[in-house]
């Protein structure tokens, strides 16, 4: 219910106006009736009023100047102007105050509810977008961690123009102030591989009780830093300050924490340590180097400190090749793009041959890639021996080989294999989950929440993704599958039960039987009395 303040010298007029309109059907509580500016402005403080309807000529303070008035403190408040003159100029004036509506007297209830009926249009609608407006607040309130943590995980994969940057930084109230910065990886050295949700949950409760002392070392160390879960989740930290002091607290506070991990989780870590980087907008350089140093655990063993400095003298030019090519290639094959995969095998040989490498140096590089692969297959359901060959290790089958060309002939066969591998398991998982979708659909109809959201939800796919595969597999959108499976439904209810109206339509999944009843004619042609009534004559 919207208030409104009616203001009016003439008393005649303004008990006429109080008295015939019909204010609680319109929406409306006439809060209070005023006769004049000055009385009507301290009403309108007390209450607040959405509506001021006022008279323009009144002694003490006119309602020009009321308006003035209202607009000035209240730019939200609703004016609508009665009165007797037609001067253009009075016009022009209350256009230029923002006046919502301009009426002349003698005015009729008609006339007076039409205005009033146009006002509140704008009053739902205004205060619709305001709780839709206050729901994303509360949104982005609740969103803001997760926010924050894939903003710093872009940070840490990519480089960020500086405007934007400044304007992230602030937004989530980050403070690095350098003016260098270093970047910890942090990962668990071994983690149960048992399948169900208690294992999950408990690999899961393993990384954030290490996110969780990480984040509890660096503030007591007083070092100003950024903690965060990375998109392959490793916890990484992101340590500002002056060197070369930093790298010694980047050392001491990367044994504090394989050391805390040891003692209070009774388990192992291992910590990367990756490049200084002298402006924050190239951080992701030291980040993705502190995870490079972290795949130096094959060869060293876990529970460990691991610089990169120590393991890759000529850093730069060995991680960006490793990083390019093995993202590629594991790209190609995720996404079933042979080309892209054979582009990627020719360029990592290619390399090779150019980076006048050791064959020892060669054979690690190679097995780096191999390993990526291999974890990517297993994170993909596919079954390593249908791609490299029953029986074979590919680690060492690389040995057998004696030219870089033989090498590049079979990693490409191999990946080509994982390609087929990966889009026939793809295809054959997502048949599995529109199966799931349509019988969950057909046992849930009646449930009027039911969405495409929940369906998607509920066979682990995104909306998104779901909407397509299940449009390609049925034929159908979302909604007009679930729309036809309860027409159906309530066509047998009509046909073979007693049930009323409003009783089908509930157990359809539609709580308004109004809407229900112009659906169900808009899908059959008939009503469902007309329906229940012809189905009836045909079996009579």
């Amino acid at each position: 219910m919207y208030k409104i303040v009616l203001v009016d010298d003439e008393a005649v007029v303004r008990v006429g106006i109080r008295d015939r309109i019909e204010w609680q059907s319109l929406g409306f509580e006439c809060a209070a009736d005023c006769e004049n500016g000055v009385e009507a402005l301290a009403a309108i403080e007390r209450i607040q009023p959405d509506v001021v309807l006022t008279d323009i000529n009144m002694p003490f303070m006119d309602g020009l100047e009321l308006t003035q008035a209202v607009k000035a403190r209240h730019p939200e408040m609703k004016v609508v102007i009665l009165t007797g003159y037609d001067d253009f100029d009075y016009a022009q004036r209350a256009v230029k105050l923002k006046v919502n509506d301009f009426i002349l007297k003698p005015i009729t209830a008609a006339e007076l509810t039409a205005v009033l009926q146009k006002i509140k249009a704008e009053l739902d609608e205004q205060r619709k977008d305001k709780e839709e407006l206050d729901r994303l607040q509360r949104q982005l309130r609740e969103s803001m961690p997760v926010l924050k943590e894939r903003f710093l995980d872009r940070l840490a994969t990519s480089t960020i123009r500086e405007g934007e940057l400044a304007e992230r930084l602030a937004f989530f109230e980050i403070e690095l102030p350098g003016p260098d910065y270093e970047a910890l990886a942090i990962d668990l050295d071994l983690l149960e591989r048992g399948a169900g949700p208690t294992a999950a949950a408990d690999r899961e409760l393993l990384r954030f009780a290490i996110y969780n002392v990480t984040q509890e070392l660096l503030s007591e160390d007083y070092t100003v830093s950024e903690v965060f879960r990375s998109r392959e989740e490793k916890v990484m930290a992101i340590l500002s300050g002056d060197q070369p002091e930093l790298h010694d607290r980047a050392q001491e506070l990367a044994d504090k924490i394989r050391l805390a991990a040891e003692q209070f989780l009774r388990r192992t870590v291992s910590v990367g340590i990756g490049t200084p980087a002298v402006s924050l907008r190239n951080i992701s350089e030291s980040c993705q180097a502190a995870v490079s140093a972290l795949e130096y655990r094959l060869l060293l063993g876990g529970n460990r400190v691991i610089s990169i400095s120590d393991m890759e003298p000529r850093i730069g030019r060995k991680a960006d090749y490793s990083q390019e090519y093995d993202r590629r290639l594991i790209a190609g094959i995720k996404t079933g793009t042979a080309d892209e995969v054979d582009h990627a095998v020719d360029t990592a040989i290619n390399r090779h041959r150019t980076a006048m490498l050791t064959i020892d140096q060669s054979y690690i590089r190679l097995q780096r890639t191999l390993i990526a692969v291999m974890q990517a297959l297993e994170e993909l359901g596919c079954e390593e021996a249908d791609v490299f060959g029953s029986g074979v290790n590919p680690l060492t089958a690389i040995y057998s080989f004696r030219t870089l060309d033989e090498i590049s002939d079979w990693l490409k066969e191999a990946c080509r294999r994982a390609v087929n591998s990966v889009a026939e398991a793809r295809d054959d998982q997502c048949r599995q989950q529109m199966k799931e979708a349509l019988a969950y659909i057909h046992d849930h109809y009646g449930d009027s929440e039911l969405s495409v959201k929940t369906v998607s939800k509920q066979v682990l796919m995104s909306v998104s993704y779901f909407s397509a595969a299940f449009k390609s597999h049925t034929g159908k959108t979302f909604v007009e599958y679930l729309t036809a499976v309860r027409m159906d439904k309530a066509k047998e209810q009509l046909k073979f039960t007693g049930l009323r109206t409003y009783e089908i339509a509930a157990k359809s999944g539609y709580p308004d039987a109004q809407y229900f009843s112009v659906l169900f004619k808009k899908h059959t042609g008939d009503s469902p009395t007309e329906y229940r009534q012809k189905t009836s004559a045909e079996r009579a």
